[in-house]
């Protein structure tokens, strides 16, 4: 342990005690603690971003940070909404920690992420006095942390972690108020320590930024537990700039040599293929780290160029989905910058499918992908808009069902000062009709009239194949009997896809049209998109006819007109 954690750790021996302390780390205890917990990051996010400067300065520390707690506290109120106020503190955790994985942004985010679930870990075994849980909890979170990072450094958060831990088993207490007060003084002197741990900090004068967020996390608890008042910035030394102190701080890892940084979750692996994933992401970027739950879930991250083959790798070790893919030259920003945005505006897209996220992408969208079964929530979609560092955002939710969630997470973003326009695409065809018209340089007000009307002129169809016989309102179907659907309604049966396709579009046209786009499904033979382009030109020749591969899981076949 060092000297900053020992002297943290005699002087709370030297504490008065109190008279009222919880006894266990309850669920009271710990929703009240990630309440506190995001209210100080959401209290000093700005701060963090603005100190966020190397080695990219992208200024997202303190933002991955408040919504990886934000994904937490998120998951906490659907275990507690669905399942009643009783639920026991291992079920809590468990929640806690995993919402945190699947919503962890950047480095900083793993990094939190395996801290809750060292928390989760530690509540699970046997009732213990509660300052051993937490002694316990930490040392674990410390050991998943440095095992998720590839190449840990001292001087970062890792080393904010390792004090913290430190001081919390050498209290020799406990007590849940002497384990938590210790760990995080501990912290906060680690947080100053850093500046010369790494010669990159000493040059510069600054601090670890990840480090100050981890601070602000373990002063919380310390606060809640003793009643006393939280959520402040420990002193430092710092440089001045135009009369007014600023913290300056480095990113966890990384380097400026990489264009992107690329996440996303992944599953249907194990072990032996997670640590070829770890070696292969290090092979072609840096700031990699792979972390995962106790159900098998695991996040990835790593800055690079190559996004296909940061992709590729997950391929090959598992399942990725959920992938999210920011362009470093999108998010530069001066390290004085007056706010957390980096850029005027953007455009994010929710979608289903890798193959239509790459389309969106390639039309200028930020992407928030999901799976058909399992949907987006609110949490999901505030941490997407934030994402974006653009001070104005048009969400296309690109489902109908969506659009009431997108408006409430809408909700959320503006009153975190960002403004968010839904724009209620019912289709993914709708939404990248609306972003083909998307210009950014056109005035903000005139660009979203066009890309409404983009949308609203899109008539959009799908096919799909009968699983059973059903009466339709165009009479009785048999299983395996293709139905062509649109505005809702089965509006016609053919005996296969291709005929069903010729006819569904043929229908659509019959109201005219000047595009026709047609989406393949996942598995869908690509001489389906074939015919039916060849039969359009014949006999429609004064309608163009793009075909992409959609990878949608529930229609064989999606079509749009406009």
């Amino acid at each position: 342990m060092g000297l900053g954690a020992k002297s943290a750790a005699q002087a709370h021996q030297r504490r008065p005690r109190l008279a009222h302390v919880p006894p266990t780390l309850d669920t009271a205890l710990l929703t009240g603690w990630t309440r506190a917990a995001t209210t100080a990051l959401e209290r000093h996010c700005a701060e963090i971003d603005r100190i966020n400067v190397f080695p990219v300065p992208d200024g997202d520390t303190g933002t991955n940070l408040l919504l990886t707690m934000r994904a937490a506290a998120d998951a906490v109120r659907r275990v507690v909404r669905e399942n009643g106020a009783g639920r026991g503190v291992a079920v809590v955790a468990a929640a806690l920690a995993r919402g945190a994985l699947v919503g962890a942004r950047g480095n900083s985010g793993v990094i939190l992420s395996q801290v809750l679930r060292g928390v989760a870990e530690a509540v699970a075994p046997a009732k213990r006095p509660a300052g051993a849980v937490l002694a316990d909890a930490l040392q674990r979170a410390h050991r998943l942390a440095t095992a998720a990072v590839s190449r840990p450094k001292e001087g970062t958060v890792l080393s904010v972690l390792a004090a913290a831990a430190g001081a919390a088993a050498e209290v020799g207490s406990d007590r849940l108020d002497d384990v938590a007060v210790a760990a995080a003084e501990a912290a906060g002197a680690a947080v100053q320590a850093t500046t010369g741990q790494l010669p990159e900090l000493a040059r510069a004068g600054v601090v670890d930024a990840g480090g100050l967020g981890l601070y602000l996390v373990l002063d919380a608890l310390a606060a809640l537990v003793t009643g006393r008042s939280g959520g402040e910035l420990p002193r430092t030394h710092v440089p001045v700039a135009r009369g007014r102190e600023v913290l300056v701080a480095e990113r966890e890892a990384g380097s400026d040599e990489h264009d992107y940084e690329v996440m996303y979750l992944l599953d249907g692996t194990d072990d032996a293929r997670v640590d070829e994933l770890r070696a292969r992401l290090t092979a072609i970027g840096d700031c990699v780290a792979v972390a995962c739950d106790a159900d098998g879930l695991w996040n990835v991250h790593v800055h690079c160029t190559d996004i296909g083959a940061a992709i590729e790798a997950g391929i090959d070790a598992g399942r990725p989905h959920r992938i999210t893919v920011v362009r470093f030259a999108d998010q530069d920003a001066p390290a004085d910058a007056p706010d957390r945005f980096a850029r005027e505006r953007a455009v994010l897209m929710i979608v289903t499918g890798p193959e239509v996220a790459e389309l969106a992408r390639s039309a200028g969208a930020v992407v928030l992908e999901h799976e058909p079964a399992r949907g987006v929530d609110e949490g999901e979609i505030v941490a997407a808009l934030a994402g974006t560092r653009a001070r104005h955002v048009v969400l296309l939710p690109d489902d109908a069902e969506l659009a009431p969630v997108a408006e409430c997470a809408a909700a959320v973003a503006r009153r975190d000062g960002q403004e968010v326009l839904v724009l209620p695409t019912a289709s993914v065809l709708q939404g990248l009709s609306a972003l083909a018209v998307h210009d950014p340089e056109r005035r903000a007000g005139d660009d979203v009239v066009a890309m409404a009307e983009a949308a609203a002129g899109t008539r959009t169809g799908g096919l799909v194949v009968a699983e059973s016989e059903a009466l339709t309102w165009v009479g009785r179907c048999e299983p395996g009997e293709v139905l062509g659907i649109t505005d809702g309604e089965v509006v016609l049966i053919a005996p296969d896809l291709a005929v069903g396709a010729l006819w569904l579009a043929h229908r659509m046209l019959t109201a005219g049209g000047e595009i026709v786009t047609v989406l393949l499904g996942e598995g869908a033979d690509p001489s389906l998109g074939v015919g039916l382009a060849a039969d359009l030109r014949r006999t429609h020749p004064e309608v163009d006819v793009v075909v992409h591969r959609g990878g949608q899981t529930d229609y064989p076949l999606v079509l749009g007109v406009e």
